[in-house]
Formats: C-alpha cells, sequence, structure tokens
C-alpha cells in the first residue's frame, strides 16, 4: 500500500507514492504573506482603477481619464502600500507586547502557566503525568517555556522583522502595476467608449487570469471560480462607477 505526498511538478496536490527508500518529503507552500500583499495590491490595484476609469469615461475625454487615473494610482499605491507597513508593523508590536506578558507569567505565575501547559496538551490525550517530563525540561529554559506558550497558547509566532518594509513595497507596487492595465487603451484610442470596451476586456481576461492563479496557489479545487468572483466584482464595481457618474453628469 502506497501513501500519497505533494509534488512539486504543478500547482494543485498530485498524488504519487513513496519511493522504494521508504522517504517521504513533504512539500507545503511558503511565503504565504508574500501572496497575500500580492493579492491585495493586484486585487484593488485591477478593480478600483478600472472602475475609475470607467466612470470617468462617461465625460468622454480620454484625457480626463488618463490624468484622473494617474492620480489614483499614485495616491492609491501609497495608501495601500502605507497600510501594509502599518498593518505588519502592528502584527510585530502586537507580538512584543505579549511576549513581555508572557514572560511575567512564566517568572511570577510559574504554576499557572504549567496548568495551562496541562490544559492545551489534555484534549490530544496526554495526561499530567505523561505532560511532566516535558514541564521539567521546560522549567530548565525560561525562554522555550515562553517560546512554547506563545505558539501553543496564543497562537503566535514573531514576525519577520523586516516583512513592513517588504509588505509596503509589494502592496504598494502591486497596486500600481495592476492599476496601469486599465488605463492603457485611453493612451492610444481617442474615442473614450471604443476605449472602454477594450480596457474591460483586457482587465477582465487579466482578474480572470489573476484570480485563476492565485486560486492554484491556495485553493486549486476552487480555482475556476474563483476567478470568476474576481472578475464579477470588477464588472460591477466598473458598472456601478459608469452608471453614477453618468447619473450625476446628467
Amino acid at each position: 500500500m502506497t501513501l500519497p505526498f505533494l509534488s512539486r511538478k504543478s500547482f494543485h496536490h498530485q498524488y504519487e507514492s513513496i519511493p522504494e527508500n521508504g522517504q517521504h518529503v513533504e512539500h507545503h507552500f511558503e511565503s504565504p504573506e508574500i501572496i497575500r500583499d500580492m493579492v491585495l495590491g493586484l486585487s484593488d490595484g485591477l478593480t478600483v482603477p478600472f472602475a475609475l476609469a470607467a466612470g470617468l469615461s462617461s465625460l468622454g475625454d480620454s484625457r480626463v481619464v488618463i490624468i484622473g487615473g494617474f492620480a489614483e494610482l499614485i495616491s492609491g499605491s501609497i495608501s495601500m502600500g502605507c497600510g501594509g507597513y502599518l498593518a505588519a508593523k502592528s502584527d510585530l508590536d502586537h507580538y512584543d507586547t505579549e511576549r513581555r506578558r508572557e514572560e511575567w507569567e512564566v517568572k511570577n505565575c510559574l504554576n499557572a502557566e504549567i496548568q495551562e501547559i496541562v490544559d492545551i496538551l489534555t484534549p490530544y490525550g496526554l495526561d499530567e503525568a505523561t505532560v511532566a517530563p516535558l514541564v521539567e525540561k521546560l522549567k530548565d529554559n525560561p525562554e522555550k517555556f515562553v517560546d512554547f506558550m506563545m505558539k501553543f497558547e496564543l497562537n503566535l509566532e514573531r514576525p519577520d522583522p523586516s516583512r513592513s518594509l517588504k509588505s509596503a513595497l509589494t502592496i504598494g507596487l502591486s497596486y500600481f502595476i495592476g492599476g496601469l492595465v486599465p488605463l492603457i487603451p485611453y493612451f492610444f484610442m481617442e474615442n473614450t467608449f471604443s476605449a472602454l470596451i477594450v480596457s474591460s476586456v483586457i482587465t477582465l481576461f487579466c482578474l480572470v487570469l489573476f484570480g485563476y492563479v492565485k486560486a492554484m496557489y491556495t485553493s486549486p479545487h476552487n480555482a475556476l471560480s474563483s476567478a470568476m468572483q474576481i472578475a464579477f466584482v470588477g464588472a460591477l464595481a466598473a458598472a456601478a462607477a459608469y452608471g453614477g457618474v453618468k447619473l450625476v453628469g446628467s
């Protein structure tokens, strides 16, 4: 009988038998934070400027669409990047605060912390006698004791200190690149309605492609439905913006 394991050969899970030597190598998706930041930046970058360009297209002036689109791209990239930086910085500050609190508890409320370890491991079928050697080992190393509590009691791992800047750059750059896509036709076409049609086709295609590729990394079994959902949101936003500006203008 063979057991399945993950392969790197494709985005989705492929199942193969374990090699004859019996070694089982697990492959898991890594760097989820970077993918999450790219998803956030690209999804908003493709959707928001697309909706703005669609709305401004009702005014009938490609120059207005380009100027307004670039103003939104610059401000949106900076805003999204700063938001990513502050969010990542808050995660690090939260971890440091909780760790200081846990260090104080290990130092001043050791018995209570030991009981918490027992309570954490009991649901896994480990009684107090089984846990005792682990507790004694952790008591000899307070730093590891705190590491254990941070991981298993609070479900917290220390974020990468450099992630704040990486997150800001990833989100901001992804937003700017994604936002350029719906504006490209307006550089080459004077008729705003025709440019809007071309922009819609290109952007919706990119949204479907982006949604599909993203889902292949995260949930390959729902890749097609995820792509359709992202495209629907983008189309709905563009239609609402176009209709809203048209209504206000009239």
